[in-house]
């Protein structure tokens, strides 16, 4: 008996997906629920699990893209199990097999890391993970499998050919890429879109968190970064210029009396934009805890339609990557993105120190903002507030 591998509905506006890495090889025996094949679309990567146990059988090759519903191959039900293949390990022995290296790899390593490292022969136990809570990423097992290059390979002279090599390469966009490609130009083409800039002195916030992140982490299980405050601020900001936190549908604007927070998360798919709920009425444990979760799943893939779609604004740290100035572009339809870049001490005017120059760690701050239906002084004044708050963060506490 044959069982066809369809592809599922993976959400209601994806008509379309891409067949992206095959887990496994043709031939090969899988268990039930075990990861099979990635699909790829323009919003969401997705693992899916094989539909039943047996030998798999692959008649669409990666790279292929198909309509929802179509068949990328099947699963020989009737087939003998292989003697080297590993029966399923039920969950109460997973549950309680503590003492296990490899049960301590599966809970704390993402399905595709466990594919590679298998493939690679890289053990997982020597792997260190830097997913949340230590998991083991694909990245992490490529850098393992990958050797490092030795200083007879780095000083080898190039071939004797009179010139340098010149080489080309062409591979095609992944359908989340052409997502991507296409509301930075709808952005552009659509929006009035104009930038203002500010800096803040990030010294209280440093000192704040240099005090209680050891407490913080120990109580609610999660770190205490920078980007909880700038959320805080952020939330506080639109609360007292709304236009910011609204969009124009048609002819009309559309307000929002909360805050669905867009925390902008880079892949090695690309840029991915998923969303923290109702942001306004969250703790700063809270924030810290989605930010943990959604930057674990989109590393994984594992972000679901739900997770990327409906923010009301955006945050976008391009400082983790040193930017030290940029003009963020509107994700559609919102009508502003908060910029944050790389902090660095410089001088700056304190009347207070002798001199009246002191050294701070600043930040620069970006809001890039659709001047329909934003004013010059409504963004001006929402990045003043966000500015205040960093700069005096008690003004989070009592409401200002």
């Amino acid at each position: 008996m044959s069982t066809d591998i369809l592809i599922p509905s993976l959400g209601e506006s994806i008509t379309e997906v891409r067949v992206g890495r095959w887990l496994c090889a043709d031939g090969e025996w899988i268990n039930r629920d075990a990861p099979l094949v990635e699909l790829e679309s323009d919003k969401v990567t997705q693992e899916l699990p094989a539909p039943a146990a047996g030998v798999v059988h692959i008649t669409q090759p990666e790279g292929t893209d198909l309509p929802i519903g179509a068949s990328i191959g099947s699963i020989d039900t009737d087939a003998a199990r292989p003697a080297a293949a590993a029966e399923p390990v039920p969950a109460t022995r997973v549950e309680v097999a503590t003492e296990t290296a490899a049960s301590v790899d599966d809970t704390r390593a993402t399905p595709m890391a466990r594919h590679l490292a298998q493939a690679a022969g890289v053990e997982l136990s020597n792997v260190e993970g830097t997913g949340p809570a230590g998991r083991v990423m694909k990245s992490d097992v490529l850098a393992k499998a990958t050797p490092p290059q030795t200083p007879s390979d780095a000083d080898a002279p190039p071939p004797e050919t009179g010139m340098a090599l010149r080489g080309t390469r062409r591979e095609r966009m992944s359908p989340l890429r052409r997502r991507i490609a296409d509301r930075l130009v709808q952005a552009q083409q659509s929006a009035a879109m104009l930038t203002t800039f500010n800096e803040a002195d990030m010294t209280e916030v440093i000192r704040l968190r240099a005090a209680h992140k050891d407490d913080f982490n120990d109580r609610f299980g999660v770190k205490l970064g920078f980007m909880s405050f700038f959320a805080k601020a952020v939330v506080s900001g639109l609360k007292a210029y709304p236009a910011i936190n609204a969009w124009i549908d048609g002819e009309d604007i559309e307000y929002h009396d909360y805050v669905d927070l867009s925390v902008a998360v880079g892949t090695d798919r690309g840029l991915v934009v998923p969303v923290i709920r109702n942001a306004d009425q969250l703790s700063f444990a809270e924030i810290e805890g989605e930010i943990a979760r959604l930057a674990g799943q989109a590393r994984a893939g594992r972000l679901g339609l739900e997770d990327m779609t409906g923010g009301t604004f955006t945050i976008s740290n391009g400082g983790v990557y040193g930017s030290m100035m940029s003009t963020p572009i509107l994700n559609p339809p919102q009508s502003g993105i908060l910029g944050l870049h790389r902090i660095m001490k410089r001088a700056v005017e304190d009347p207070d120190t002798p001199g009246g120059i002191a050294l701070r760690p600043m930040m620069y701050l970006a809001v890039s903002y659709d001047h329909r239906i934003v004013d010059g002084a409504e963004a001006v004044g929402f990045l003043v507030h966000v500015k205040e708050c960093i700069e005096s963060p008690e003004r989070l506490l009592l409401g200002m």
